[in-house]
């Protein structure tokens, strides 16, 4: 067996786990283009109410979805705006967008006015789970509420650990510390508002 193949045993193996887990219903602890993240399956409701009470936050305090590519995005938006297509070719970072009207994703997933922030990741890991699991994934921190979001895995605390189905092994031992990404909401005219940066 080479080396690279060694190298990517765990990652498939987590790939494949953690698709498994995301099928059924469960949460997973994964590493995503930025800091650390649970997740779910977007489309489940029920899912999608076990991250909430994970972080200990309140519903409708908007999760962020992650694609895998643009049909996907497609797939979740009735429209992307000129704006938002545009911010995308030119981000040079992490950017999640506010997209303004979402479809085919549950109520506890979205705003109050009915938009989804969503992100298309620039890593490896996220886009083959993603692409494997075949629809879109929540990524919010891995925290509890009000506290600091974990750029490494040895930041996340014990209690997120224990409440999770699933803990991805791919990048515990990473030594750089990631940012979160720039938010930008965009509405349906093409303005936009940037959120974070």
């Amino acid at each position: 067996m080479t080396r690279s193949s060694k190298t990517l045993q765990p990652f498939r193996e987590d790939i494949r786990q953690a698709v498994r887990i995301l099928g059924g219903g469960g949460v997973i602890l994964y590493p995503t283009d930025t800091v650390w993240g649970i997740g779910c399956d977007a489309t489940d409701a029920q899912a999608v109410a076990r991250v909430y009470e994970i972080k200990r936050r309140k519903a409708r305090q908007n999760l962020l979805v992650l694609v895998a590519d643009m049909n996907m995005l497609r797939s979740y938006v009735r429209q992307i705006p000129d704006t938002a297509l545009q911010l995308l070719e030119y981000a040079d970072r992490p950017m999640s967008i506010i997209y303004p009207e979402a479809v085919h994703l549950p109520d506890n997933l979205t705003a109050d006015d009915g938009s989804v922030g969503i992100r298309l990741p620039d890593d490896l890991f996220c886009r083959e789970l993603i692409g494997s699991f075949g629809k879109p994934i929540v990524s919010t921190s891995a925290n509890i509420s009000e506290t600091p979001a974990p750029r490494l895995f040895k930041h996340i605390s014990e209690e997120v650990k224990e409440k999770v189905d699933y803990i991805v092994r791919w990048r515990q031992d990473d030594r750089q510390p990631s940012a979160a990404s720039s938010v930008i909401k965009v509405e349906k005219d093409n303005s936009f508002r940037i959120i974070r940066m």
